[in-house]
């Protein structure tokens, strides 16, 4: 066994995450391998579209699959080097919270976080604008949504997380030079660990061999 494997087995039994139920994919916490990483996990308050802890968010963690906590925990490594960090705003979201937000996008009447979120789209386009969907990656635990972090304060990336907006998209023509060139900084620093970037929200990555490509897990996140 290499030390880098002992400690990430140290690592999972620290946080009880070692010793899933045979068949069972493995969940891992992001803080026991990348402690530097900053967590701002927007679901489990009420600072997000919805405006309410979303269902399945019992405590403010990031749980990914064990490949995918290791490549962001190296990308944290490779940005510490240069100083610069991480902040995670989404990890593993369960199916339930992904059931939550289609509710959510159903209530036309509730048009509350308009201003903030989706000043420029119509709540009923968003399924067809691909903002809101029935699945998503990231119940399939090797998606996380995150940005830039320099002395501690978030590089500018032209619009904040989880704009639904056409200048969210991660070469959008509509933002300046400097937020552009951050969110291709964040782009090159997660593909050179695995990861591919969803082209219409520049905070939004997957690792491209992912362990579960067909789960859509629903266990809580706590």
């Amino acid at each position: 066994m290499t030390a880098r494997r002992a400690r990430l087995l140290l690592a999972l039994l620290a946080t009880g995450c070692a010793g899933p139920p045979a068949g069972e994919p493995r969940l891992v916490s992001v803080a026991a391998l990348a402690p530097g990483i900053d967590l701002q996990i927007r679901y489990a308050g009420a600072n997000n579209f919805v405006g309410a802890p979303i269902d399945g968010y019992e405590a403010p963690v990031c749980l990914l699959s064990e490949p995918a906590a290791q490549a962001l925990a190296q990308v944290q490594s490779d940005l510490e080097a240069e100083g610069l960090g991480l902040r995670v705003f989404d990890c593993y979201r369960p199916q339930r919270a992904v059931a939550h937000f289609a509710r959510w996008a159903r209530d036309l009447a509730d048009e509350r976080s308009k201003p903030q979120y989706y000043p420029r789209a119509e709540k009923a386009a968003l399924f067809a604008e691909g903002y809101i969907a029935e699945r998503s990656g990231h119940s399939r635990a090797s998606t996380v949504d995150l940005t830039l972090l320099e002395g501690g304060r978030e590089l500018e990336m032209g619009t904040p997380f989880d704009l639904f907006d056409p200048r969210s998209h991660t070469e959008s023509p509509e933002v300046g030079e400097a937020p552009r060139a951050a969110r291709l900084r964040l782009r090159t620093a997660m593909e050179r660990r695995g990861f591919r970037n969803y082209p219409l929200e520049w905070w939004h990555y997957t690792l491209e061999d992912e362990p579960y490509p067909d789960r859509y897990l629903d266990v809580p996140v706590r």
